[in-house]
């Protein structure tokens, strides 16, 4: 089986050097695995057959329904398997998780995070919506509801979490829980040890952002 590693347009904006560091890992252990960075919004072109690991929840919903004769699987339920990843050690750190919308169904994911967290020794205080219950972080209504209103839902959706520090999956949701007033925690920062940054936040700025590196990709 033929496997392409795609980090996602949102990785590749806010630390691509994060994005090679998880392809050097996997070629360990995948030795002929290309990078794919053709958006997922666009016709993959990829041979039938193709498995693509995924650090984007959008990326995984996409891939799972848009596109025949390919599959996907999150590079969370790769590494929570392996057994070479050098975790590092949080130390019983409290913090909570917020789960992606795009992975709403996807128990397999939400299970994946949840065994990383655990090998990094990260204590998990859950949010009363979590997992398959989980509340959209705002983000989703972009373009849907005005900017203010967007603001407005990830502030009521971070005022859920019961930690200060929240994991999240999707960078999209490192901006609404800042905006929020919590201290989001990226996974792919936690597993090579960096502290995750912000960057660009407030909604129209960023989906700019991403529109335009969506359109060269």
């Amino acid at each position: 089986m033929r496997q392409v590693y795609a980090p996602g347009c949102a990785l590749m904006i806010y630390k691509p050097e994060l994005a090679k560091r998880v392809l050097e890992f996997l070629r360990k252990d995948i030795d002929d695995i290309k990078e794919h960075l053709t958006c997922c919004r666009h016709e993959p072109n990829l041979a039938a057959g193709t498995r693509v690991i995924n650090t984007c929840a959008g990326c995984d919903k996409r891939y799972r329904e848009l596109y025949a004769g390919i599959s996907t699987v999150s590079l969370w339920e790769i590494l929570a398997e392996n057994e070479t990843f050098p975790f590092p050690d949080y130390q019983g750190q409290e913090m909570s998780v917020h789960d992606a919308c795009p992975t709403r169904t996807e128990v397999r994911v939400h299970t994946a995070i949840r065994k990383l967290l655990a090998r990094m020794n990260i204590k998990i205080v859950e949010a009363a919506n979590t997992r398959t219950r989980a509340t959209c972080c705002g983000d989703s209504f972009y373009g849907v509801l005005p900017a203010e209103q967007v603001k407005e839902r990830m502030q009521q959706r971070a005022t859920e979490m019961p930690c200060d520090n929240v994991v999240v999956y999707c960078v999209s949701c490192i901006k609404a829980m800042h905006i929020g007033g919590k201290q989001p925690r990226y996974i792919v920062d936690l597993l090579f040890g960096e502290a995750t940054g912000i960057g660009t936040f407030e909604p129209e700025l960023w989906h700019n952002e991403l529109e335009r590196f969506i359109e060269e990709h």
